[in-house]
């Protein structure tokens, strides 16, 4: 007989009706943003995405969510305001919104406080207001960590002006979680077709992206112990792990890149932890394991995007065995995230 494991999904996606409001205005104007094809669908129920009814399952949190987290046995749902947060508006309204949208999850937290967890939205586009936004989160809220939507106008951490955010989040103990969403003005031009501008691929290489820019541009120098989570088994970036390296290593030495005091393998097994989300493949994850060790891995469904029951079957059918199945599935999140255990 099979063990009996807490299930803790670490990426479950909300939203809240005021930012809905918001973005639905995004989808009606004019713009070239690469997040504009999935904001169309979802917000102003354009054809595609629209036809997806992913909003319905956005904005109910305590409705068909945890239903459907009764029936299949999902214990926790760590929540988080959907891509692109608030980092497509102008800096007031973004700063408005994440205290609502963090104080609407504070509540639901509080109405419900064994079946969800949070992570807290800020607004980079304003530095220091995101600094006293994550220190409200965190002492007042009590929530469990922070979740960003990778680039902020096409500009990433490694950007000395984010570094308050990174010391912020250092100071506070809380992971940050880089989500993706459309890819930068930079990437984005043979993304546009066939569908790759978003999850099928866009997306991966967007976070993937800024994870390499954060190693190489020797920022874990400055924040050793900043602790970073991405999603979707890692977005590829450990599969690549070995050839980063070995790249980066030569490129430091003929003077291409900022000379680091440790190498991009051993960044990535320092600062990162990753999750499943929006994976079901059972030799990724085999391979994720043995290559960044069981207590870097966690388990995701990414809700309402994925569907609940594939997620939980492949987990129960994963190749582990009982201890690190253990730690996937629940004593990382617990750990990493500072959810309280069970009992």
């Amino acid at each position: 007989m099979a063990a009996k494991f807490r299930k803790i999904a670490v990426e479950e996606a909300f939203s809240i009706p005021e930012v809905a409001k918001e973005l639905q205005k995004v989808a009606r104007a004019p713009g070239d943003s690469s997040d504009l094809p999935l904001i169309r669908g979802i917000y102003d129920g354009q054809p595609g995405y629209g036809n997806m009814k992913f909003l319905d399952g956005l904005l109910d949190l305590e409705g068909k969510r945890l239903r459907e987290m009764d029936e299949y046995g999902v214990d926790v749902q760590l929540l988080s305001l959907t891509a692109p947060g608030v980092q497509m508006f102008d800096a007031d309204t973004a700063c408005e919104l994440v205290t609502l949208a963090n104080d609407r999850l504070a509540e639901v937290i509080a109405r419900h406080p064994t079946r969800f967890a949070g992570l807290a939205s800020f607004a980079p586009q304003a530095p220091r207001r995101a600094v006293k936004e994550m220190e409200r989160a965190i002492g007042k809220l009590k929530l469990n960590g922070f979740m960003v939507n990778s680039h902020t106008h096409s500009e990433y951490f490694d950007d000395p002006k984010f570094w308050p955010i990174l010391e912020a989040a250092e100071a506070l103990n809380a992971c940050l979680y880089i989500h993706p969403r459309g890819p930068s003005d930079g990437l984005k031009g043979p993304l546009r077709e066939y569908g790759m501008d978003s999850a099928m691929w866009a997306y991966g290489l967007e976070v993937g992206t800024h994870a390499v820019r954060m190693m190489a541009s020797g920022l874990f120098d400055r924040f050793p112990t900043l602790k970073v989570c991405i999603g979707h088994m890692g977005e590829a970036v450990h599969f690549w792990l070995w050839r980063i390296t070995f790249m980066n290593s030569r490129a430091q030495r003929i003077g291409r890149a900022p000379k680091t005091q440790l190498t991009m393998d051993e960044y990535f097994k320092r600062n990162f932890v990753i999750t499943t989300s929006g994976v079901e493949d059972p030799l990724a994850l085999e391979y994720s394991v043995k290559k960044l060790g069981a207590e870097n891995v966690m388990w995701a469904i990414d809700y309402p995007y994925q569907p609940t029951a594939p997620a939980v079957a492949f987990m129960d059918a994963a190749p582990l065995n009982d201890a690190d199945k253990a730690k996937v599935y629940y004593q990382n999140a617990e750990r990493i995230f500072h959810i309280k255990p069970a009992g």
